[in-house]
């Protein structure tokens, strides 16, 4: 088997792993929107939109980029031939995110009322945002905990932490939705980050790692190098978070907290439901670049690879997506929340660039140049703020799904402009052609939806939906015999039950 073969082995198994759980977490998540669509309406839904969008503004900046920087910390400590330096650096990260969840709650507690009057125009939720920043203690702890699990690439318990927090949270705040309504929604975010937590807790204690016992100055002094990069990453993660909130709030005050919520609706379908793919792919994707951030010519093959795997994959699903759109949205939410429709439709359009953006995204990251970074998020979180709220001025919130679709083009070009130049970074040969095959499906598909004889237009649709699977198929075949690589897992996991 060759090394190329082995690599898209290796994505197709860890996504194949963790597009599993993102399909459980999705349907854990479409019963939860289900639910606050029903009992809260779009009122509900924009209200626990505001208060989670406002958490993680803060937590965002807070937690110091400690969820990504430690990942790379561990992952390299792996290779290191001192033996202890991967305990030091865990021992040095609990102490950390002990300490940066801890900053967050009083912060949010102090600045409630500041952050109420920001957010919903009036001090009437300075109360909830002083209950709900006990989250935000319980989430950073969390990052921590699939931070180790990540770098240390233990998938398996990382996979069952994320499916049994999941499922528990949500059997919890099922009862308390239906018997509170909207009164539910502050103590479902707490609990749903307490179970999150103690889930990742457990399957942590679960590798028996080697504990040492560190004092607070030395844990700043170990973790340093996690800081340094971290806080790079939660300027730009704090970036990303003003601009969605500061959309939100811009939707508030022009369109009133009804639109929040079925603002927030359509992006939960587009990067939750259709863009899990990312959330797969990134787990392994980040670690594996880090480890050969100096070798251009790995990192060439590695994006390569992991472009054309996300592209085949998110191809079909947009398609599928596209061609059941109406339904999905009244099936997901209620048929209040059909406005949203045509934002998807053409949101959902921007994930095939952001498939191919994402992956050389991460060079930026793994290459740990910090000065770049920085300017590339500002740059692009400024366009992708023009274009939403113009997009929703002229155009309502269709509009702002077609701002995404071309802040992802301009993102994706702009992107591979800056890695050419700065890294010498472009495709092995072989991913363009693929890549504008499914442009041109994607496109066809796109059209089909305005088209007025129902019949023709999903028989169409739907044809449309198969030809790209079989593509897929046929495309992700040749790289790794897909046949070979089933029967292979199957034989495996025949071998571990004997």
């Amino acid at each position: 088997m060759s090394e190329s073969q082995k690599s898209y082995r290796q994505i197709i198994k860890v996504t194949s792993l963790f597009g599993g759980v993102q399909l459980f977490t999705i349907l854990i998540s479409l019963i939860r929107s289900k639910i606050i669509a029903i009992l809260l309406g779009p009122i509900g839904m924009g209200i626990a939109g505001l208060l989670n969008s406002t958490i993680n503004l803060v937590g965002g900046f807070i937690k110091l980029g400690l969820d990504t920087s430690a990942v790379k910390e561990i992952s390299a400590a792996q290779t290191s031939t001192d033996i202890t330096k991967t305990s030091v650096i865990i021992s040095s990260l609990n102490r950390l995110v002990w300490f940066t969840g801890i900053i967050a709650v009083i912060l949010t507690m102090v600045f409630s009322p500041l952050l109420s009057q920001l957010a919903f125009g009036n001090s009437d939720y300075t109360l909830s945002f002083i209950f709900v920043a006990i989250a935000l203690l319980f989430r950073q702890l969390t990052d921590g905990k699939i931070a180790i699990l990540q770098g240390l690439r233990k998938f398996g318990f990382l996979a069952k932490s994320t499916l049994y927090g999941s499922f528990t949270g949500l059997i919890i705040t099922i009862p308390l939705y239906y018997y509170f309504r909207i009164e539910a929604i502050v103590p479902a975010i707490i609990v749903s980050s307490l179970v999150g937590f103690l889930f990742s807790w457990f399957f942590t204690k679960k590798l028996n790692l080697e504990t040492i016992k560190i004092s607070n100055k030395r844990a700043f002094v170990e973790g340093k190098g996690m800081l340094k990069l971290g806080f790079m990453l939660s300027i730009m993660g704090l970036i990303t978070l003003i601009t969605a909130y500061f959309i939100q709030i811009f939707i508030s005050h022009f369109g009133g907290v009804n639109d929040v919520g079925l603002y927030t609706a359509g992006f939960v379908i587009i990067n939750s439901y259709v863009g899990m793919i990312f959330n797969a792919m990134q787990t392994d994707y980040f670690p594996k670049l880090s480890a050969i951030h100096d070798d251009i010519v790995k990192i060439r093959q590695s994006v390569t690879e992991q472009s054309l795997v996300a592209v085949l994959i998110v191809t079909p699903i947009i398609i599928v997506f596209l061609t059941t759109t109406p339904i999905l949205v009244e099936l997901l939410y209620s048929k209040e929340f059909l406005f949203i429709t045509g934002m998807v439709s053409w949101g959902i359009l921007a994930t095939l660039f952001k498939a191919v953006s994402f992956s050389i995204g991460y060079v930026i990251l793994a290459k740990g140049d910090s000065s770049l970074f920085i300017k590339t998020s500002i740059f692009f979180n400024s366009i992708l703020f023009i274009f939403s709220i113009a997009g929703y001025y002229y155009g309502g919130l269709t509009g702002v799904g077609i701002g995404f679709l071309a802040y992802y083009f301009i993102h994706l070009i702009g992107l591979k402009f800056i890695t050419f130049k700065k890294y010498k970074l472009y495709f092995n040969d072989g991913f363009l052609p693929v890549f504008f095959v499914c442009l041109a499906f994607c496109g066809l598909a796109f059209l089909m939806t305005f088209l007025e004889n129902p019949s023709i237009k999903y028989s169409l649709m739907i044809g449309m939906s198969v030809i790209s699977i079989i593509f897929t198929y046929y495309e992700l075949n040749k790289k790794i015999n897909i046949r070979e690589f089933i029967k292979e897992i199957i034989n495996k996991q025949r071998d571990k039950n004997q």
